[in-house]
């Protein structure tokens, strides 16, 4: 029997795949909130939206720390994370989400009261906040896909395209939720940003597309463990919900509504459609991760 032909053994000792199960529904939550909170931050950002940078901040900070704490043994132990940062994505993750609430705080403030002209601070003061505001988003969007890449034993996780997966959707919710927040506001009287909104959501829905499918490539010319992975999100145990919520309404339904000439409504819609497939990717990517089996290299 190949090793990829081996059962799913849970936790006995015969030979076989195992599920990995520490980061499951929390973990996921928590990935999920800090990645469009982040997003939408980020985009707010760049077309300088300031309820959007509010509430991708919050979105961003407060949902992930609370799924955080509910997935910790010892919450009162997490402030440890921050002390070593040379040894893991996790610690400097967390360092990148402090950055994130001190930087991101500090440009809403400016944006909102105009404290750089009101304290006749330098120029590129503000500009340095912003800078730093927005490279903290970056970071905050894409390591928790570096953290996964360095899980070596689950060879879906073990690739560069996890940060990259981590960046596009998030991106992509983020324009999706500027899009359907700000539609009759602040993008009403900038038609010019929203028609450029629209393309850059097409554009990423594409990019999700590409990189979904590469990692789909390369896990099905892999190891044993990420050809079950493979088989698992394509074929077997979640293949259902891989193909309706990621591929239908995750992606079909967004593209469908930002091809054709969308209106509020519609962009509601695909709003919500693309959060649901972004929230599926990440639960079934952690859900469909097993362990290389202890004999993988039996013929």
């Amino acid at each position: 029997m190949a090793a990829q032909d081996l059962p799913i053994v849970g936790d006995s000792f015969k030979l076989g795949f195992r599920f990995q199960r520490y980061w499951d529904m929390p973990m996921a939550n928590a990935f999920f909130a800090c990645e469009f909170g982040a997003g939408m931050f980020l985009v707010s950002l760049l077309v300088n939206y300031v309820p959007g940078m509010i509430a991708g901040l919050v979105i961003g900070v407060g949902l992930k720390s609370f799924f955080h704490l509910t997935h910790m043994g010892v919450p009162l132990k997490s402030w440890r994370a921050l002390l070593r940062p040379d040894r893991s994505w996790i610690s400097r993750g967390l360092l990148g989400i402090v950055f994130f609430v001190c930087f991101g705080a500090a440009h809403i403030a400016n944006q909102w009261y105009g404290l750089s002209t009101a304290w006749n601070l330098p120029g590129f003061v503000g500009d340095l906040v912003r800078f730093g505001a927005g490279a903290a988003a970056v970071v905050c969007m894409t390591y928790q896909g570096l953290a996964m890449s360095h899980s070596s034993a689950i060879s879906l996780w073990s690739t560069g395209l996890m940060p990259i997966s981590s960046f596009v959707y998030s991106a992509a919710s983020g324009v999706m939720l500027v899009l359907a927040t700000a539609w009759n506001s602040f993008l009403a009287e900038r038609p010019d940003t929203r028609q450029m909104l629209i393309t850059a959501g097409l554009f990423l829905c594409f990019a999700v597309v590409a990189v979904i499918v590469s990692l789909l490539h390369a896990s099905r010319h892999g190891s044993p463990g990420a050809r079950k992975s493979f088989e698992l999100l394509t074929q077997t145990l979640y293949a259902k919900w891989f193909y309706s919520l990621i591929w239908v309404v995750g992606i079909f339904v967004p593209v469908l509504v930002l091809w054709l000439t969308p209106t509020h409504a519609a962009i509601i819609i695909a709003t919500a459609a693309i959060l649901l497939g972004h929230y599926a990717y990440r639960v079934l990517i952690f859900k469909a991760g097993v362990f290389e089996p202890i004999m993988s290299f039996r013929p």
